[in-house]
Formats: C-alpha cells, sequence, structure tokens
C-alpha cells in the first residue's frame, strides 16, 4: 500500500471517528490523576478499570485519566506494576474529580496488576514498543559498574549496539541520525560519553524509559526509525532525599524534595568522572605526557510547581561536557577535544476539563563539537554544532471510552554550523573561508485517534503533515564541471544567499495507522504501517557514531529521508497467571535519499565548500523478524531476544552501484537477560548477547608502483569481523538498615566479560615478508579493548 492510498483510507476513517463521538456519548465522566504516595510523582501508565467489564484507560505522562461511563454504580480498580492496587466503589450521577494514590508494594501481584499488565501486551496497538524500568537497568552489571540506558535497551530485539566500546544504536537497519531521542521533549543530538563507551543518561534522573522501533505515533517526527523517550523525574514532593553512589571510574549525587510541600519540587543530580583527578599525583610533572587528561560530567535540573488542579509548570535542564586533552612534552604537540549537550525544557500543563488536556513545551537544544591541535607556533582546529529552538501544544481530548485524540503543532528553528575551520601560526590568521552556516525552520500537524471499533478490534489512525525550509544567509560553492568534485578551489563558482532568500523547500504527508485483533483471552495480532520524513543527515568518515560526526541539514543539495515501514505481529501471554509474555514481529523498510561520503573524501575536502559537495546519495532495505520471551514475576525474571534481520543500501557512486550490505547490517542478534531475587538484601543479573561481526571494507591486493604502496579494496562491507559475544553477572546486596538510622546502602558488583572474550573493536592491515623475494603478503591484525573487568559501586540514600 502507498503512502497515497494510507492517506485516502484515513481520509474515509476520520470522519467515521467523530461520527462515532456522537453515537457513543455517555453520561458521567471520571477524572484526575494518579500519585506515588511515597514520592508524589505522578505515574504514567497506570490502568484505571471498571470491574466486570472491558472498559478502562490509563494515565498520561502526567499521570492523567479520563474515563466517561454509564451514570450509576460503578466498581473501579486503580493499579500499576509494584504497587499495591486501589479499589472503590462510586456512585456516579456526576462528572467527578478522583486523584489517587498508589502505595509501592513488594508483594506478589494481585490480578488486578496481571490485568494491567496484559493489557499493556496484546490489547494495546503499540508495534515494536517497549519499556525499560530504571531499577532493573540499575541492576543489571555494566561496564566498570557504570549503569547505562543505552546499552541495556540494546538487549531488546531489532535494536542492535554499533560494536565494542560504543553507546550508538542502530534499530531495524536504520542509522544512528535515525534515531529520535528525547529527554523531557528535547532532542539529544549526540547521546554518548568516552567516545561512545557510556551514554549521557544519568539513571539517578532518569523517571521512565520508552522506545518504539514499530510504527510511530503521529506525534513523533523528524526521525524514519525510532523514538527513545526519555522522562526525567520530577523531584520528591514530599521529604528531602540525598542519594548518589561511588564507583571505579565516576561518582553520582543526587537532591531532590519538596519546596513547598506537594506543590513545588525540585531535583539536581549530577554525575562526573575523577580519573584525571586521582592520576594527577601520579603522573610525573615532566614527564612525556604531562597535561592529558579525560574528564566528562552531566548535571540535571528540574523544578515542577504544581500551580493549582488545572495548571502544572515545568523547568528541566540537562548540560554535559566531555573534555580530552593530549600533551606530548617530547614533541611539544598538544590537542584538545571537547563536545557536548545542552537541553532545557519549558512546559505548560493544563486541564481544560474533565475530558480535554493540553500541554505546551517550549525546549532548546545545542550541540558542538570541537577539535584543535597545536605543534610549536601552528594551532589548526575545526568546530561544529547545532542549535535548536523549538515550541510545540499539544491537545488530547477523551470523548468517551472508545476514543483517544491526539492533535497538536510544532515548530523548530535549526542553525546548523556543519564545519569551521582555522589555523594560526605566529599569531598570523591563515583565511580559511567563511563559517557555513545553515538556517532552516521545520513545521509539523497531525492528528491521531486511538479508536476501539469493537471489543476485539482497535483502530489507531494518524496523519500527519511536516514541512522544511532552508533559508539564507548561506553561500552555495559549485566547482567548475571539469575539476574534481571532491576538491573545492578558489574557483568555484558562489551563490549567495540574503536573509530574505528561500533557498530550498521540502514537505509531504506522513501517514501511520496500526490496528489491533484480539484472537482469543490471551493472544491478538497487530499490524501497521506508516511514513516518515527526515530532513537532518548525519555524514560520517568513520565506520562507527563518533562525537566529530557532521549534522547537516536537507538543502537544495540534499532531498529529506524518505522511510516507509510495513510491520505485523503476533502477541500471546502464557502460564496460568499470564505470567510469561511472548511476540513474534516481522518488519519490512523501504529508505531513500540516504547519504554518504563520496570514495576518497577527506576532512578538508569541506574547507572552502559545501559539505554536501562531498555526498553520493542513495536506498536501502532492511527486513527481518524478531523474537521476544518475557517472564514478568517471581523470583526468576528476565526475557530473550533473538533477531534475524537483512540490511542493504544501492548508491549509484559506490561499490559499482551494486548493493551491498549496511554498515548496520547483522544476521542474528541474541541476546538473554536474567534476574533472581535470593530475598530482601540479595539479587543477583546476568545477561549474555551474541551478534554477527560488523560489515567492513578490506584491502584485497597490495602492489608497489613507482615506489609506493597501493592498496586494492574488495568488495564494500564485503568483510565480516569476527562475531561479537560477551556475558556479564553482577550481584546486588542491599544489607537491613540499622534501628534508627535514616542511611540506607547497597552494594553493586559486577564481572563485565566473564569468559574474557577478545571482541573486536577494530581491524587493521600489514605487511608481511619481503617483495624483492616475493613473499611479500598482507595480515589482518585485531585490536580489542576489554578484556574481563570486575568493579565495585557503592550506592547510598539519605
Amino acid at each position: 500500500m502507498t503512502p497515497a492510498q494510507i492517506g485516502r483510507l484515513l481520509s474515509l476513517f476520520i470522519p467515521l471517528t467523530f461520527l462515532s463521538f456522537a453515537a457513543s456519548a455517555q453520561d458521567v465522566t471520571i477524572s484526575g490523576r494518579v500519585v506515588d504516595a511515597q514520592t508524589g510523582e505522578y505515574i504514567l501508565g497506570a490502568a484505571v478499570t471498571v470491574d466486570g467489564t472491558t472498559l478502562g484507560t490509563s494515565t498520561n505522562v502526567y499521570g492523567f485519566y479520563s474515563l466517561s461511563l454509564p451514570s450509576g454504580t460503578q466498581n473501579l480498580t486503580w493499579s500499576f506494576i509494584g504497587y499495591t492496587p486501589v479499589r472503590q466503589t462510586l456512585n456516579l450521577d456526576q462528572n467527578r474529580v478522583l486523584d489517587v494514590e498508589l502505595a509501592p508494594s513488594v508483594v506478589a501481584m494481585a490480578a488486578a496488576e496481571v490485568e494491567a499488565e496484559r493489557s499493556a501486551h496484546t490489547e494495546s496497538t503499540d508495534m515494536g514498543k517497549a519499556s525499560v524500568g530504571v531499577e532493573t537497568i540499575k541492576s543489571l552489571p555494566a561496564l566498570l559498574g557504570e549503569v547505562d540506558v543505552l546499552k541495556v535497551i540494546q538487549f531488546l530485539p531489532g535494536i542492535q549496539s554499533a560494536g565494542e566500546g560504543n553507546s550508538g544504536f542502530y534499530v531495524r537497519g536504520g542509522g544512528p541520525d535515525q534515531n529520535l531521542v528525547l529527554v523531557d521533549d528535547a532532542v539529544v543530538y549526540n547521546a554518548s560519553h568516552l567516545f561512545g563507551f557510556f551514554s549521557v543518561f544519568n539513571p539517578d534522573a532518569v523517571k521512565d524509559i520508552e522506545v518504539t522501533k514499530g510504527t510511530m505515533p503521529a506525534r513523533f517526527g523528524g526521525r524514519i526509525s525510532s523514538v527513545l523517550d526519555i522522562g526525567l523525574k520530577e523531584g520528591n514532593a514530599r521529604e528531602t532525599t540525598l542519594s548518589g553512589g561511588l564507583g571505579l571510574i565516576s561518582s553520582r549525587l543526587t537532591l531532590e524534595g519538596p519546596i513547598v510541600e506537594d506543590t513545588i519540587s525540585y531535583i539536581i543530580s549530577a554525575r562526573r568522572t575523577y580519573i584525571d583527578v586521582l592520576a594527577r599525583p601520579f603522573v610525573n610533572p615532566e614527564g612525556a605526557f604531562a597535561g592529558s587528561g579525560y574528564f566528562f560530567y552531566d548535571l540535571n535540573a528540574k523544578v515542577n510547581w504544581r500551580a493549582s488542579d488545572r495548571n502544572q509548570y515545568y523547568l528541566s535542564g540537562y548540560f554535559g561536557e566531555d573534555v580530552f586533552d593530549f600533551r606530548s612534552q617530547s614533541a611539544d604537540f598538544g590537542s584538545r577535544i571537547p563536545w557536548g549537550n545542552a537541553t532545557v525544557t519549558g512546559r505548560w500543563n493544563h486541564l481544560i476539563s474533565d475530558k480535554a488536556f493540553i500541554t505546551t513545551t517550549a525546549t532548546y537544544s545545542d550541540y558542538s563539537f570541537a577539535f584543535e591541535a597545536q605543534q610549536d607556533s601552528f594551532t589548526f582546529g575545526f568546530r561544529s554544532g547545532i542549535d535548536d529552538r523549538g515550541l510545540k501544544s499539544r491537545l488530547t481530548l477523551y470523548p468517551n471510552p472508545q476514543h483517544t485524540v491526539r492533535t497538536g503543532i510544532e515548530y523548530t528553528y535549526h542553525t546548523f554550523l556543519p564545519t569551521e575551520f582555522y589555523a594560526t601560526s605566529n599569531g598570523v590568521d591563515f583565511d580559511l573561508g567563511e563559517a557555513i552556516r545553515t538556517r532552516s525552520h521545520e513545521v509539523a500537524a497531525y492528528l491521531e485517534d486511538t479508536w476501539d471499533i469493537s471489543d476485539a478490534l482497535r483502530v489507531k489512525a494518524g496523519l500527519r503533515w511536516s514541512g522544511f525550509m532552508q533559508t539564507g544567509p548561506f553561500t552555495r560553492y559549485i566547482p567548475p564541471e571539469d575539476a574534481d568534485p571532491l576538491a573545492a578551489t578558489s574557483e568555484a563558482e558562489e551563490i549567495r544567499y540574503s536573509r530574505s532568500d528561500i533557498v530550498a523547500t521540502y514537505g509531504g504527508l506522513e501517514p501511520r495507522i496500526s490496528m489491533r485483533l484480539t484472537t482469543g483471552p490471551r493472544s491478538s495480532f497487530k499490524a501497521g504501517i506508516g511514513r516518515n520524513l527526515q530532513y537532518i543527515h548525519l555524514a560520517s568518515l568513520s565506520p562507527t557514531s563518533l562525537p566529530g560526526d557532521i549534522w547537516l541539514p536537507s538543502s537544495d543539495v540534499v532531498r529529506p529521508q524518505d522511510g516507509t515501514q510495513v510491520s505485523a505481529g503476533w502477541f500471546r501471554d502464557f502460564g496460568k497467571d499470564r505470567n510469561v509474555e511472548g511476540s513474534i514481529e516481522v518488519y519490512h523498510k523501504w529508505l531513500s535519499n540516504l547519504v554518504a561520503y563520496a570514495e576518497g573524501s577527506q576532512p578538508d575536502d569541506n574547507i572552502r565548500n559545501n559539505v554536501d559537495n562531498n555526498l553520493v546519495f542513495g536506498s536501502g532495505t532492511s527486513y527481518g523478524a524478531e523474537f521476544f520471551l518475557k517472564r514478568r514475576r517471581g523470583q526468576w525474571t528476565g526475557w530473550l531476544g533473538y533477531t534475524w534481520s537483512r540490511t542493504d543500501r544501492v548508491f549509484a557512486e559506490l561499490n559499482g552501484g551494486l548493493p551491498f550490505p549496511s554498515r548496520y547490517d547483522r544476521r542474528h542478534d541474541l541476546s538473554i537477560v536474567l534476574e533472581c531475587t535470593l530475598d530482601d538484601r540479595w539479587k543477583l543479573g546476568g545477561t549474555f548477547i551474541y551478534g554477527t561481526g560488523n560489515a567492513i571494507t578490506v584491502p584485497s591486493q597490495r602492489y608497489f608502483l613507482d615506489g609506493n604502496l597501493l592498496d586494492v579494496y574488495g568488495p564494500r562491507n564485503g568483510f565480516r569481523m569476527p562475531a561479537y559475544h560477551r556475558a556479564d553477572i553482577g550481584a546486588t546486596h542491599t544489607p537491613r538498615p540499622k534501628k534508627g538510622r535514616v542511611r540506607h546502602g547497597q552494594w553493586v558488583f559486577s564481572v563485565y566479560n566473564l569468559y574474557n572474550r577478545m571482541n573486536p573493536y577494530f581491524i587493521y592491515f600489514g605487511n608481511e615478508g619481503n617483495i624483492q623475494e616475493g613473499t611479500l603478503d598482507i595480515q589482518a591484525y585485531q585490536v580489542s579493548l576489554f578484556p574481563i573487568l570486575p568493579s565495585v559501586t557503592w550506592n547510598f540514600k539519605f
């Protein structure tokens, strides 16, 4: 089915939706919020059900629910996983607002909680959507004890890691730039520290994590592969707490509490590595590498003001930076590489009525990267980055139990600095051309409805329109036709656009539709199809995602990426108490207007040139099957995921125009996650991962010409690195607090790479033998990073 056909289908669906509003109007509406009884924070996804019926709803990300019911006596239950359910018998003769507090529970789940889990797994229309609890993330073993949100989601089927020591993730064959990463609705462009070894998300500040890899809801856009939506904690509204942790390479500290109890709360959470501080006393100040070092830090802050029952305001921010310094005293050489993110979110939630909820959000996002090298009196460097300022408004309507309608508008102003080069010597600045910033406007509007057509059939249909416009001031360099297209020279023609000029415009409809058909009391079939447009691109000369990769917008040369995905799956609960969930999903993706650097491109090709002049364009496909089995409750919990997939690319200017495996292609991917709760003091955890080796391009021949050694490369990505596999184990010990003490402690022990597997980080090639003797041969050498690594972390809370 083409996007145009989907649009025609939606044009029929939407009028039927509004007709159904009138046909199924109810008499009484009960609404309110569900909060955590200990902290006062809102609970996302809490189930509100009517006993003995199929009627029910769940809370949104702000804890709000609305349910329209026939008047009369109704038995309602509010429940959420890990909390004690609340049941009330209500005589509903008029609209009513009822806020409910749920208390955390450590006892076995009640039937209502089981039903809530079943609703999330088999009854929703969500395709390829998953959430991972923060407590689960904290309990799993991690590299050097550093708990990592991105590493854990990579254990889910269809989500793959970039390789050893890299926190980049690839979803169903898509690239790292095709994932929309949000922190409190603000975009994060680079989600890693230490060149990809750790993610930027401090788990102490994270409240909820959701990842969507299938058909996206219409309210999300701007990327064609996935959405990783991370919400930050609001801060404890009832008591002040201080918590943190001491690890081998970093420490964390979080302070949260009320300014005005149940009205204004705050949270401040910070993390910093201290390898540079600890190593400083042991470094010889006269040594060869004195002055070298590395550190990163994160700072999360949020203030939450519940001004009234109908109005709430948030202000949150994230600030993080990496700084790497290298000094060689003997060579009088030094380099400095800083990079980091900053995001700010301001949000106003307003309850219009018991059936209407509106959220207005302003966001700021900044990402910057710089490199500077100095030797003697000569200095050379470059900078790149993105600055985003956005505004969005979202309206949610609950007209009746059969419908949940969402609509909204969004606007983002992008400023890109792909590359800015500079050089000086003895105080003299070299002219390397002006910094070519690009400015663009991105807008979107959408409408989506979740419609329970019957008890068995639920449909979620949405239509999104997005538009993009690049404006001046801007300079377009056009190399001469007879020149090397990769070489920018002073003879290149220039086209200059003023501030009021439009350089390029794009736009289009992005229809999405998904459905769930219940096939029995414990099973359902789901299917979905959707189109996504992406107006920004990531250009990389490296085989892995690195901070120095260049972000650039669509332009008069680069068209928007276009992706269409079709997926279908079968979902079922197993066991007498529905304690085990299983699913099988298949998908197929078509991608167009993909970008890559042309053969032979080098970073200095961007000097006095537009980056997109060095790019070539192509298309791709990805398809596969995902298998998932999860045990949710009991002493032993965990999951098993397996993905079989294939991802290909076709570029007319690469590989002779023949299809080749994408570097994100991974035929087999297996992950196992296990947790065992021994008692209230000890919890054990273990993980295992196996993946087909990455596809890389290697030289097939090497020969001498005029005294120079030349390489002849084989097919693009025609060689597979050895398979990646690794097992990790961990144990968490929580001593019983002594009577009268307010301090709570916890020890986390872990072993990374249990059986010391030397997984490949990269492969390089050298020569063996002698050319004069005719024994010259090419040899491949593997570089590995991490052997077996034990670690210990102490967590505390006051």
